[in-house]
């Protein structure tokens, strides 16, 4: 029964990348309404009890969002991103083609500063009583691939900053790595990703990195839906890696490179995931500007459906 309910909640879930805590837009009434169409006779009441089992939480409403000069999409058009990266999910997956799910992870600084959580331990870790940046030997910022077909992710550890050709060496070094070895006669593949950071919709630096160092050296066709504004959570990799990667190294002090790096490889769950990770020492410049000429250079194709968040980017040979 559980798994015919993470069947039916794979494209509709959300989660903490901190806690490891998921929540779904849709309510037990309905889930359980769809269960009895295949023939499950199940109340609403044992759909909540399972939720709970599976690792759900019910959200209440906070009151975070800044007043202002704040655009909240409409639910409608939340509604419609987010049916319309399910399809696409669901076609690619179906064709074998391989999925990935996209992201930086919170920054951290290295030394011996408080991680919150605890952990079993003789004796307590020493750690600094102030976490000042200036005491910090860096800041790590973890850029993750997540394979959401074969339960795997990649990590890119980056010490410079989190800028697109940044995130797109990532995604490069990943398919260099394990998708084409995963996918070796993949000539399609679909990004999940949010709106903003070094992914970020708007980014023509973005697109440029994408088709300049992946779509043209690797004949890649790619295929690129963002969440909407405000709904990173229901980005896979969230709750599917992050979170996992928090939970693995709660407690304990990030002291060096070596130490982030090796928690990140040594995360692993009940259900087959595993985790590559590597060290990028690049410098990477903020701020980069693409010129039109080089925009002209990006083969882009919008989708009918809210193409400002949906494109397909496909390999050229000049």
């Amino acid at each position: 029964m559980i798994e015919r309910i993470a069947d039916l909640l794979k494209h509709d879930t959300a989660g903490d990348p901190m806690k490891g805590l998921k929540w779904t837009r849709r309510t037990t009434r309905k889930i359980a309404r769809e269960l009895r169409r295949l023939q499950i006779r199940i109340s609403a009441n044992t759909v909540r009890r399972l939720l709970k089992e599976m690792g759900f939480s019910l959200r209440v409403n906070h009151k975070r969002l800044e007043s202002g000069n704040k655009n909240p999409v409409p639910r409608r058009v939340r509604n419609r991103q987010f049916l319309y990266i399910g399809r696409k999910r669901k076609e690619f997956s179906c064709q074998g083609k391989p999925v990935i799910s996209v992201d930086a992870k919170k920054k951290e600084m290295v030394g011996k500063f408080k991680n919150p959580g605890v952990s079993w331990q003789q004796e307590p870790h020493i750690v600094n009583d102030h976490d000042f940046r200036s005491d910090a030997e860096g800041i790590d910022i973890p850029y993750g691939i997540y394979d959401t077909g074969a339960n795997r992710g990649f990590v890119v550890v980056g010490t410079s900053a989190e800028t697109p050709a940044f995130a797109v060496d990532a995604v490069v070094s990943w398919w260099k790595g394990r998708g084409s070895s995963q996918y070796p006669d993949a000539d399609e593949l679909l990004i999940l990703a949010d709106c903003g950071g070094g992914n970020s919709a708007r980014s023509h630096a973005w697109k440029y990195h994408l088709q300049q160092r992946l779509c043209n050296p690797y004949g890649l066709k790619v295929t690129v839906c963002h969440y909407p504004p405000g709904a990173s959570k229901w980005n896979p990799i969230e709750h599917r890696l992050f979170s996992e990667i928090s939970k693995n190294w709660e407690g304990k002090p990030l002291e060096s490179h070596e130490t982030i790096i090796n928690y990140i490889r040594s995360t692993t769950t009940s259900s087959g995931l595993k985790v590559s990770v590597r060290l990028s020492e690049k410098h990477y410049e903020k701020g980069e500007k693409i010129s039109q000429a080089e925009m002209k250079r990006v083969v882009l194709t919008g989708h009918k459906t809210l193409p400002a968040w949906n494109y397909t980017l496909t390999p050229s040979r000049m």
